[in-house]
């Protein structure tokens, strides 16, 4: 028989030392809320490294998509003969997704090859090469100098045989 105290607590009673849990699993009676910290922490070790890769992959396929569309403009200007030349064309569209206009590498080909370019009838192509930098990488030890990926796109558009320089 236990004995009863003053403030109530039967005396001699040992206070279990463990839980059984809903599955039949045992818990330590010191392990109570750690599940939560845990989760917490796994979570953010988690959430940051794939949040960068979204932002890292938003900002190369944002400058993909501008050397296409400054590649593609260039080439239409060429082809069509306006008066603006294919440089500031792909400029103008490039800076309209973020990329500087100067660090643009900008070839010009014509297919097939002639003393004139373009030439009615004859394919231009044009290529657009330029860097995307990583977000949020520190100018320490050259670092930002090493998180670039190079972007090259290419388009062709034919010369109508009406048009042409000349």
């Amino acid at each position: 028989m236990h004995r009863a105290s003053r403030s109530g607590e039967r005396v001699g009673v040992r206070k279990p030392i463990c839980r059984i849990g809903i599955r039949g699993g045992m818990l330590r009676a010191d392990e109570g809320g750690s599940a939560a910290l845990e989760f917490i922490a796994v979570g953010v070790l988690l959430l940051v490294p794939i949040a960068y890769l979204v932002i890292a992959l938003g900002t190369v396929q944002s400058h993909a998509l501008g050397a296409e569309a400054a590649a593609r403009f260039a080439a239409r200007t060429i082809a069509n003969d306006s008066a603006s030349t294919p440089g500031e064309t792909a400029a103008a569209v490039a800076s309209q997704y973020g990329i500087d206009s100067d660090a643009l590498d900008i070839g010009v080909s014509c297919a097939p090859a002639a003393s004139r370019c373009p030439e009615a009838g004859a394919v231009v192509t044009v290529t657009v090469r330029a860097e995307a930098e990583l977000p949020f990488v520190p100018p320490v030890l050259g670092l930002d100098r090493i998180a670039r990926v190079p972007i090259e796109a290419t388009a062709a558009h034919k010369v109508s045989r009406f048009g042409g320089a000349g």
